[in-house]
């Protein structure tokens, strides 16, 4: 029986349906990883400049990276799955891309805020960030821009669970996405100073 249903899909539907169910296997297994604190995104990094009047548009509330893999296959995940369900209700195609991409970006936003008030929660715990960040390591998570530049993210170890922080370094090269670590200082209760750490093994 599903061997007929899939033989009378057109092939623009097994496509969608292929990468939507692709999509969604992924987002399962990150959501499940990231859950259990385990390092669940392999996030690229895209050096993409997309300014423009001095705004950057890669950045929502100056940390929340558009760019990445996670983000990416959210986006497939809510217009896939609305492109799919839809396709009875909304007879028009344009109508119905229309529709799909705008569910996937608000499924993108929606959980880039999600993970970002889970973030807060995990770091307002008895962490205190000043006295104890100093020397832990860890990697780049987002992209450090270097001489202070900007900020970046960065994943530590810290209190035996791996915590999420902004970052800033005073290098002369920007840390790259993958980059080792260590932590120089902490400049406030959620940035940290670091340096490159080629000593640690990720």
């Amino acid at each position: 029986m599903i061997a007929s249903w899939w033989a009378e899909l057109s092939l623009v539907m097994k496509i969608l349906w292929g990468v939507t169910l692709a999509a969604s296997f992924v987002f399962i297994i990150q959501s499940i990883l990231t859950f259990v604190g385990a390092d669940a995104d392999s996030d690229f990094d895209m050096d993409v400049d997309t300014s423009l009047d001095g705004s950057d548009l890669s950045n929502i509330d100056g940390g929340a990276n558009l760019y990445t893999f996670r983000n990416l296959v959210n986006f497939i995940l809510g217009f896939g799955w609305s492109a799919i369900l839809l396709q009875d209700s909304i007879p028009s195609a344009a109508l119905r891309i229309v529709v799909s991409v705008v569910i996937g970006m608000a499924l993108v936003v929606a959980v880039m805020y999600l993970f970002k008030w889970l973030a807060g929660m995990q770091q307002s715990g008895n962490i205190n960030l000043q006295k104890s960040a100093a020397g832990c390591e860890g990697k780049v998570y987002l992209t450090v821009p270097a001489a202070r530049g900007g900020e970046g993210k960065v994943q530590i170890t810290i209190g035996g669970a791996v915590r999420e922080y902004n970052a800033v370094t005073e290098s002369e090269t920007p840390l790259k996405t993958g980059t080792p670590i260590r932590v120089v200082d902490a400049l406030n209760a959620n940035t940290v100073l670091i340096e490159e750490n080629n000593s640690y093994t990720i």
